[in-house]
């Protein structure tokens, strides 16, 4: 699943190509993507500008110059194309007509879906300046453990399994920790390394294709990389694939 450096890529290279064009129509393929009523999605967004994409957790965000908002989360599997005059590719869930340009939402499983104005989840965003150490000393005052803390998109939006590893080991706090155990010093590296790790992808990931806006780049990561077996230190890469494979190494500490 696109994750919030991936989100922040696509949302920009987006907004090149459909920024200030006035949408014709959109097309629901499938029913299922829509999340509420087909129809109205059409009639409250037809003929009005794009004014921006954005990101929002792990969701994108596309604002109107009516002041609506279409709302996309493209799940797992869901991709998007751009085209011209006719959409071509399979699996489309979701078609819209630009001004000289069309956007197409796709997803095999066909779990990706649009909403009209959505509610975002409780949590604060990733990149938040408000992401500070007091907000997370107060956030993980939980018994789960760390990792599924910072996942919680209504603790934290826009950190999935893949970030959480990275920005984990880069604090070197160990996925099996229990949150609320967690000491002062340590949840400062980890308000550091959660802004570090994404914003760094952010740059490798528009480095290395820079008009993407589909798909998970995920070749430069440190540990969440089953191509690895070591870590850029010297220390053996271990996986736990209990519900979802967590990549982490004995360099990590463990608060319990």
């Amino acid at each position: 699943m696109p994750e919030a450096p991936d989100l922040e890529v696509f949302a920009k290279n987006l907004n090149k190509l459909f920024a200030g064009r006035k949408l014709a129509e959109i097309k629901i393929v499938n029913a299922k993507s829509s999340k509420g009523d087909a129809t109205a999605l059409d009639a409250n967004l037809k003929g009005h500008k794009l004014v921006a994409v954005y990101r929002s957790g792990k969701e994108l965000r596309f604002q109107f110059s009516n002041k609506l908002v279409l709302g996309m989360h493209l799940m797992l599997h869901g991709k998007l194309y751009e085209f011209n005059e006719t959409n071509e590719n399979k699996n489309t869930l979701i078609e819209l007509y630009f001004e000289g340009k069309g956007l197409a939402l796709t997803d095999y499983q066909g779990y990706a879906n649009v909403k009209l104005n959505p509610e975002d989840k409780k949590g604060i965003d990733t990149l938040s300046k408000e992401l500070d150490f007091a907000y997370l000393k107060k956030a993980l005052q939980s018994k789960s453990n760390i990792k599924t803390r910072i996942t919680n998109q209504d603790v934290i939006r826009g950190i999935g399994n893949a970030y959480a590893d990275e920005i984990l080991w880069e604090a070197k706090i160990a996925p099996q920790s229990v949150s609320n155990k967690i000491p002062d010093d340590k949840i400062k590296t980890l308000a550091a390394a959660i802004k570090a790790v994404l914003e760094n992808a952010e740059k490798e990931i528009s480095k290395s294709h820079p008009g993407i806006i589909a798909g998970e780049v995920r070749d430069f990561l440190k540990i969440h990389n089953s191509k690895k077996d070591k870590s850029p230190t010297g220390a053996e890469i271990k996986a736990d694939k209990k519900g979802g494979v967590t990549y982490y190494t004995d360099e990590q500490e463990i608060f319990i």
